[in-house]
Parts: C-alpha cells; sequence; structure tokens
C-alpha cells in the first residue's frame, strides 16, 4: 500500500514537472503556425493622394486564439494617430490625425475574417497644394508605405504595400526614364520613337526628350528639306502650299516643362506621350464656343500624317530632384533663355532653334484664373505679332476650353484680352517669347491649382492644342512661312504697328526713327583694334551660331561709310528668316517707363550687357560677295615668348580675372599696374612668362610683353577669400570668376545684393554692397554718418549710361559705360570721406533702356562709391554687377574691388619681393602685404625657380 502510494506520489510529481514544459511547446507550436500562415493584408486600393481623399476597404483573416482588440494598426511603421495633418498657423504637422476610420475593424467569428475601413483624408486640409508654404513640404509625405496590422505578443502580422503621391500619376525624376522605356518597348512598330537626351543638368542628370512621328523618313524630311527651305527660300513653299501641291508635310509641336515644382508639366506630358505612342484614337472632352460640352475625337494615324510630336518632360531635371523652382545653380530657368549662362538652357534652346517648332506649349502653374496667353502689352517690338496673334488666341480657346471639358474648373482666361498689362511678353527671357522668336505659335499655360484636378485639365488642354493644329495646319503653317518670308525679303511690314501701344493705348508702332525699317540690314562685330572685347564677340558669334542664326565672316577688308572692317570681320546679314532673334539681343532696347506694371525685367542688349562692340548698318548688300557663312568661331591662343620676362595682362575681360585668380591660387605672384604708363593701364595685370605657359592654352586674354618694367608701379596681389551672404546668382558669378568662397568669419570680403549686412561680421573687413536693398541695409544699420540712398521702387530697372572716375575700381573701364539698375536706386547722400566712382550721366537721354517709372529722380546721381570708416571699408554699388549673370561687362568691377582688399602697398614692379605663396602659408600671406624698398636684405619666403 505504501508502495502504491509512493508511485502514486512520484508520477504526481512528475506530472507537475512535465505540465509547464508541454504548455511551452503548445504555446510555440501555436506561435509558429501564427507566423507561417501565408496571408497578405488585402486592400481595395494601393494608391493614395494627398490632394484627392481616399477610403481603402481592408480585410484580413486572425487566428481563432487572437483576440481582434489586441492588433495594432500602423502606416509605414508609425501608428496611424501619428500621421499628422499640416497646421497653417504653426506650419507643421501638429493637427489631427489624416488616417482615421470610417468602419471600426469588427470580426466575424464564423470564418474569423475582420473588415474595416480607413479613410485618409487631406493632409493639408485642401486639394491644393499650390501655395507655397505647402509646396516645399508636401514632398516629405510621398513615398512607398506598408499598411500594417500586427498582433504584438503573438508576432502575428500583415501588411500591404501602399504609395501615397501628390496625385495619381505623379511621377519622380528618376521615375521618368523607366516609364518612357515602357511605352518605347511597347508602342507598335509602325510609329517612329526616339529618345534622346539634349544634355545634362548641373549636376548631371539627362534632360529626357522624345521624338514621337509617322516614321523615320517624316523626321528626315521636315528636319533636312522642308525646314531649310521654310528658312531659306519660304516664297517658294508659300506657293506650294497655295496652289495645293504641298501635301505630305508635318509640322512640329513641342510640349515643355520649364518649372519642375509646377508639377502637372511633366506628368501630363508622360501621359498624353503614352496614349499617342500606344493607341488608336484619343478622345477628350471640351466645350464649344457657346459653352457646350462636347467630346472629340481623332486618329492618331491620322495625326502623325499631319504633325511631329516634341516631349521635354522638364527642363530641370535638379529641380525635380530637389522640388524648385530654381537649377541647382539657383537660378529661374524661364529668365535665363535669352541669356543663355546655364547649361540647361544653352542645351534645350539649340534644340528649340533646330527644330523651330509651329507650336510651342510650355506648362506651367499656379496663376488662379486658369491663364493661358497670348499676353498683355508691352509687346516685344521684334516679333512679327499681326502673324502670330490670330493663331495664338485660336489656340489659347481651343486649350482653355478642352481644359474645361477635362475637369472640374469652369473657366480661363487669356491676359491679352483680359487684363490690362502687368503679363507681357516684352522679354525673351521666358521660353514661350524666346520660342516665338523662333516662329511659334507659343504659349505659358498656368493651371490654377496643384491637383488631380489641374492634371486632368492640363493633359486635356494638350489634346485641345493638337486637335487645334490638325484642324488649321495649312493656315497656321503659311503665317509661320509669311513671318519668315518678311525676314528673308527684309520687311518691315507696317500692319504689325497696331500691336505696339504705350499705357494709354494709343498705337506708336516699331519705333524707327529718322529710318525707314526698324531693323537694320546688317550687324556688324568688329574684330582686332576695333574691338574693345573681342572674347564677348566671339562668344555672342557661337551664341547666334548656336541658336541657328546665320553669320558670315568678311573675306578680305571691306569699307562701309568711310569705316574699313578688317578681313575676319563677322557680319550678320538681318536679311534671314529669324532677324527678329537677331534685333531681339542686339538692339538697344526701349524706354518703357510709362507703363505702370511690368511683370519683369525687359533688358536684353547683349553689346552693352556683354561689353562688346556692334555696328549697325544700314546700307543695302553693304557686304554682299564680300563674306562668307561661318560655321564654327576660331579661337587663337596667344603665343608666350620666354625672351621677355613679364608679360602685361590687359584687364579687358573675365578671362584675365579668372587667370589672374588661377596664378595665385598657386602661388604665383602677380601684380596690378597701379597707374598708367605708356602701354600699360592702370588696373592691368603684369605677371611672369614662364607662369603664363600652361593657362594661356585654353585661355582667351589680351597679353603683350613688358619692354620696360623699371618704370613701372605695381601693387602685388593676394587672392582674397570671400563670403557671400546675398544670392545664389551672386554665389555663382564669384565662383566662376575663380575667387575661393569661405564663411564670414574666414573671409576677407563680404559680398551682399539681398541687404544682409551684418556691422560685427563686416568689422574689419571689405563690405562690397550691390543694388538697392544693400545700400538701405546699410542706411538703416547707421554705420555710415551722412549716408542716404534714393529709391523709386526696387523692382524697377534700366540701362543707364553712366560717368565713371578713375579709380582702382573703375579700372579696365572706359570713362562713359553703360550700367544696370535693376533695384530703382541710386546713392544720394554721402559722408565727406566718401570717394565717388561712378554718377549717373546728367543729361536727361541718360536712360538707354528699362522700365523705371520716374528715372528723372536718378539723373547725375552718385551710383558706385567708397567709403573706409570704423575699420570697414565699403564699396558700394547701386547699379547690379550680377543679375542672373548677364551683366558681364561689369563682372570686373566686382573684381577689382574684391582684389583691392588683399593688395599690397604702390611700389615700382623691379623693386617687388620675388617669392611664391600658398594658400596654407599664412606668414606669406600677411608679408604679401608690404612692399620693399630694399629687396635684396630680404629672404624669400619659397624660392622661385626656372
Amino acid at each position: 500500500m505504501r508502495t502504491h502510494r509512493w508511485m502514486l506520489w512520484l508520477l504526481l510529481i512528475l506530472f507537475f514537472i512535465a505540465l509547464p514544459q508541454v504548455t511551452y511547446v503548445t504555446e510555440a507550436k501555436q506561435q509558429t503556425e501564427v507566423a507561417d500562415q501565408e496571408q497578405e493584408l488585402q486592400v481595395d486600393r494601393t494608391l493614395l493622394s494627398l490632394t484627392e481623399e481616399r477610403e481603402v476597404k481592408v480585410s484580413f483573416s486572425i487566428p481563432d486564439h487572437l483576440e481582434l482588440d489586441d492588433f495594432v494598426w500602423a502606416f509605414g511603421g508609425k501608428p496611424l494617430e501619428d500621421w499628422k495633418s499640416w497646421d497653417g498657423e504653426s506650419r507643421d504637422f501638429s493637427g489631427d490625425s489624416f488616417i482615421t476610420f470610417t468602419k471600426e475593424p469588427t470580426i466575424d467569428r464564423k470564418t474569423n475574417d475582420v473588415h474595416a475601413t480607413l479613410h485618409f483624408s487631406l493632409p493639408f486640409g485642401t486639394d491644393d497644394l499650390s501655395p507655397r508654404t505647402i509646396r516645399v513640404r508636401y514632398p516629405e509625405l510621398m513615398g512607398e508605405y506598408d499598411l500594417a496590422v500586427t498582433h504584438p505578443s503573438s508576432g502575428f502580422s500583415l501588411s500591404q504595400s501602399m504609395s501615397l503621391k501628390v496625385y495619381d500619376e505623379f511621377l519622380t525624376y528618376e521615375e521618368i526614364k523607366p516609364a518612357i522605356d515602357e511605352v518605347l518597348q511597347d508602342a507598335p512598330e509602325d510609329r517612329y520613337l526616339e529618345y534622346q537626351s539634349l544634355g545634362k543638368s548641373v549636376e548631371g542628370r539627362d534632360l529626357h526628350f522624345v521624338v514621337l512621328a509617322k516614321d523615320e523618313e517624316a523626321v528626315h524630311r521636315y528636319l533636312n528639306e522642308t525646314l531649310p527651305t521654310a528658312l531659306e527660300q519660304p516664297e517658294r513653299l508659300l506657293e506650294t502650299l497655295e496652289d495645293g501641291t504641298l501635301e505630305d508635310y508635318q509640322v512640329p509641336i513641342w510640349f515643355n516643362n520649364i518649372h519642375p515644382d509646377e508639377v502637372e508639366g511633366i506628368d501630363a506630358q508622360m501621359e498624353v506621350f503614352r496614349t499617342l505612342a500606344l493607341e488608336d484614337q484619343v478622345t477628350f472632352h471640351t466645350e464649344d464656343e457657346d459653352g457646350h460640352r462636347k467630346e472629340v475625337t481623332f486618329d492618331v494615324e491620322d495625326a502623325l500624317n499631319h504633325v511631329i510630336f516634341l516631349f521635354h518632360f522638364t527642363h530641370n531635371p535638379d529641380g525635380r530632384v530637389a522640388n524648385t523652382r530654381e537649377n541647382a545653380n539657383g537660378f529661374d530657368l524661364n529668365r535665363d533663355n535669352a541669356y543663355q549662362t546655364q547649361p540647361e538652357t544653352i542645351q534645350v534652346n539649340e534644340h528649340i532653334g533646330k527644330w523651330t517648332p509651329l507650336s510651342f506649349i510650355d506648362l506651367h502653374g499656379y496663376v488662379e484664373g486658369f491663364l493661358i496667353e497670348p499676353a498683355t502689352p508691352p509687346h516685344n517690338p521684334n516679333f512679327e505679332y499681326d502673324l502670330l496673334v490670330d493663331s495664338m488666341i485660336g489656340q489659347a480657346h481651343a486649350m482653355g476650353r478642352a481644359g474645361i471639358g477635362s475637369s472640374t474648373l469652369d473657366s480661363y482666361f487669356i491676359p491679352l484680352l483680359d487684363w490690362e498689362n502687368g503679363w507681357d511678353d516684352m522679354s525673351p527671357a521666358y521660353t514661350a517669347m524666346f520660342a516665338m522668336l523662333h516662329g511659334a505659335i507659343a504659349h505659358t499655360v498656368e493651371v490654377p491649382t496643384l491637383s488631380q484636378d489641374s492634371y486632368r485639365a492640363m493633359v486635356g488642354l494638350s489634346y485641345g492644342a493638337i486637335d487645334y493644329v490638325l484642324t488649321n495646319k495649312d493656315a497656321l503653317f503659311q503665317h509661320q512661312l509669311e513671318l519668315f518670308a518678311r525676314g528673308v525679303r527684309g520687311e518691315d511690314h507696317r500692319s504689325v504697328d497696331e500691336w505696339f501701344v504705350n499705357q494709354e493705348g494709343d498705337v506708336i508702332g516699331r519705333q524707327r526713327g529718322a529710318h525707314d525699317s526698324f531693323f537694320p540690314e546688317y550687324y556688324v562685330l568688329p574684330i582686332g583694334a576695333a574691338q574693345k572685347n573681342e572674347l564677348e564677340a566671339k562668344r555672342m558669334v557661337e551664341y547666334f551660331l548656336r541658336n541657328g542664326i546665320q553669320v558670315e565672316q568678311t573675306t578680305s577688308p571691306v569699307a562701309v561709310n568711310g569705316v574699313t572692317y578688317e578681313q575676319g570681320t563677322y557680319v550678320i546679314p538681318m536679311a534671314q528668316a529669324k532677324r527678329g532673334f537677331v534685333n531681339a539681343m542686339l538692339y538697344s532696347g526701349a524706354d518703357l517707363s510709362d507703363w505702370t506694371a511690368m511683370y519683369d525685367s525687359v533688358v536684353v542688349n547683349f553689346p552693352a550687357l556683354r561689353g562688346f562692340d556692334v555696328v549697325e548698318v544700314r546700307q543695302k548688300d553693304a557686304f554682299k560677295g564680300e563674306a562668307e557663312p561661318v560655321q564654327e568661331v576660331e579661337w587663337t591662343s596667344l603665343a608666350v615668348h620666354g625672351k621677355n620676362s613679364y608679360y602685361v595682362v590687359a584687364n579687358s575681360n573675365n578671362e584675365a580675372i579668372q587667370l589672374v585668380n588661377q596664378l595665385l591660387k598657386a602661388g604665383k605672384p602677380v601684380y596690378v599696374a597701379a597707374k598708367s604708363h605708356r602701354t600699360v593701364q592702370e588696373g592691368d595685370f603684369i605677371v611672369r612668362s614662364r607662369d603664363l605657359q600652361a593657362p594661356l592654352k585654353n585661355t582667351h586674354v589680351d597679353a603683350t610683353p613688358l619692354h620696360n618694367k623699371s618704370s613701372v608701379h605695381v601693387k602685388r596681389l593676394s587672392q582674397p577669400k570671400v563670403a557671400v551672404v546675398g544670392s545664389a546668382q551672386t554665389r555663382y558669378v564669384i565662383e566662376q570668376l575663380g575667387f575661393p568662397i569661405v564663411s564670414t568669419d574666414e573671409a576677407d570680403v563680404i559680398v551682399d545684393d539681398l541687404g544682409n549686412f551684418n556691422r560685427k561680421e563686416a568689422s574689419g573687413k571689405m563690405y562690397v554692397g550691390i543694388g538697392g536693398r544693400s545700400l538701405q541695409a546699410i542706411e538703416e544699420a547707421n554705420v555710415l554718418k551722412g549716408f542716404a540712398t534714393g529709391s523709386t521702387a526696387l523692382n524697377h530697372e534700366g540701362l543707364l549710361e553712366a560717368v565713371m572716375e578713375n579709380s582702382r575700381y573703375t579700372a579696365g573701364y572706359e570713362k562713359e559705360e553703360a550700367l544696370y539698375v535693376t533695384t530703382g536706386s541710386w546713392i544720394a547722400e554721402l559722408p565727406d570721406k566718401a570717394t565717388i566712382l561712378a554718377t549717373v550721366a546728367d543729361r536727361d537721354d541718360f536712360l538707354i533702356s528699362g522700365w523705371w517709372p520716374e528715372h528723372e529722380k536718378a539723373r547725375g546721381q552718385v551710383i558706385v562709391a567708397s567709403i573706409e570708416m570704423n575699420e570697414t571699408d565699403y564699396v558700394l554699388f547701386a547699379n547690379d554687377l550680377t543679375f542672373r549673370a548677364h551683366p558681364q561687362h561689369s563682372y570686373r568691377l566686382l573684381a577689382n574691388s574684391l582684389f583691392a582688399a588683399k593688395e599690397s602697398c604702390t611700389a615700382p614692379l623691379l623693386r617687388m619681393r620675388p617669392f611664391e605663396v600658398t594658400q596654407s602659408d599664412t606668414k606669406g600671406e600677411k608679408q604679401l602685404g608690404g612692399c620693399s624698398t630694399k629687396p635684396k636684405k630680404l629672404k624669400p619666403l619659397v624660392p622661385v625657380s626656372d
């Protein structure tokens, strides 16, 4: 009995010992079974939008032993309640969660199926993300996220990948090329599609471009037959068009986007491209003239018999990546089309000239009301406006009606018809106006909101433009040919005059002065001694060649109006199809100061802003038979002879500044002439011949041997360190000139064009203030007793005649120069110790061109001055030196100022110490600030070797 009890107790003990292990094994088995279940989170949609509210139906099954209340819901690894909406007042994501349940999770215990409905509301409380405070923040929310439900203790978890976009069709830059490739792969073989990269952005990204045509022969025929004939013999094509023998021809339509943060312009192009490449028909909705909705269908094959489609998805790839209007250098490319300082515009605009499209649609946002050009007056007088305007109005209506028909928008407006001024096409800086100079009916189109709806409107308006061209192709091409014919004939047709009016609406026509024609017969760009800046003159020739303009070069000396132009002189005959393009860049411009509003700057004038000589010749056939077409510019390198120990590098162009900075960076000695002597001008640079050998291979400067160095008084230069507290464009210019850019603490010079003056930062340094904002900042800081500025308005601009005083700062300039003011400002009062460096010419006609109401107040006023006060050297410019990198003739005013911050005292060249200094040799830099009259007693810091 006792044995039996003992055995029972033993079995009981063993049972309790084994029980936890059995329980553990069972739970582990259950967890393993849960984890191993191959089940997805079921959703009825995976695409979410920041501009449309969406509901997502979710379903899944759970194991029997799990409780629904124990599950945690997350989106992108964050609890749903942590996805906060935008708070407009605090300007951060601190509002209520924009992800909620419209139907809470419920379970059917018979099947263990769970059902729920999630509501994704508008994170910014609006379906329009165009306001700037929102537009810069919404990309933070976009991305791929997992919607997940998890049972924390068991490890049971289900998820589904979801995409959150600004609208459904949005593509990042990285997605554009794969989307293009997919279309190219799927397109039928009977359509011609060609991908090209038009070049690279600042950061090295491709400029994606696609050609869609009937076949390769259509493209070849247009580029090599139709277009050359249109430009050279337009009347021949006009005859065939009128008699009906011009039948099988195609014309290009170019779709474009230049501001990538105006996002619909890229994605709408992709949709239009995909549809035209893959579908047989296109159907869209529009309205008739009475506002009645209608459906339009066109056959793609038929469309390709008439049109070559060109898609340039974005001018600015870097901006698409960074979600910025500007490119990586900080430039608005839609202000650079004429200036062409940025690589993107240089490359793209070459192709606009190459293709010379009939229709050009530049897709933008966000102007309230749905704006479609043509623009208000004043119109650029170089347009053949009477041949463009009717077609542009017709195409604008076609786009507007189709945009309305394809969206919930209910109206559009055309500035030319609905506004008095303020949205003008005076400047060729904008892409559409630039295309107009090539003969296109071109439009800037501004959808009103950043939204799914504006995307739909943009797709629709694109189809509206296509349908308009298809319906009116012959008439549109006839107008373009007539435009070209006027140029080839040299005809200044008076029918254009009615479109050029003043602020009162009075017709003023083209301003011809005493001439019969607004256009000269030729523009002449002299070379040699007759040209003050041959570098910039040749760059202008390259500019025209790149943009499809005919340029010639004389084959022998030619005498015209008592002036003999030497062989090799560049001549631009104005009897060519695109003479308006040439004139827009080279003519002096117009005084538009009577207008009460102007959209943006209007001054172009390359000769004045880039600083080269150009001559108008109005004698017909003056160079006929004396010049040949130029295919490319020939550059010659300067030969340096070792027998001359020193060379004088004239302070005459910007490459001289780049060369000097290159030498200084390498530790080579560079001197600047302190005063003029014979052939050496004050401000010229003097360098050793042996230091010039390598740099001059790719540099174009005016350099001559120095023969009488004993009489030349110089200052020795040290490369200044520069801090830029102003605009991106100023930083870009200073970098281009070769100056090292550092922090304000490290700097010798602070450059400011935005009014960011700081007294403490400027102490002990040089402060270079550029433009009205910086001058006003100096005045408000009260650091210069007796200093005051004058201004009409900071958005006024003008190119004006100025009188330059002889000084270190103005070295390399003539007594009278054209200076460019972009902030409507001048210096009204100066302290007694100030030095006046330049003044506005004291005559009524000092304004050359621009929009500067009340500019007469600036007559005779100081425009540039220098002041030394309170341990700071101030060099103050009311004029602009770096505006959009266009006034390159003024760069040397900036460079002179920067060099002046780190130059030695004056001494004869032969008494300067012969040592070299590296950037890291701070002791050497300190000694470099002085000069010695007894050099033999000084030991060189770094031995000079041959």
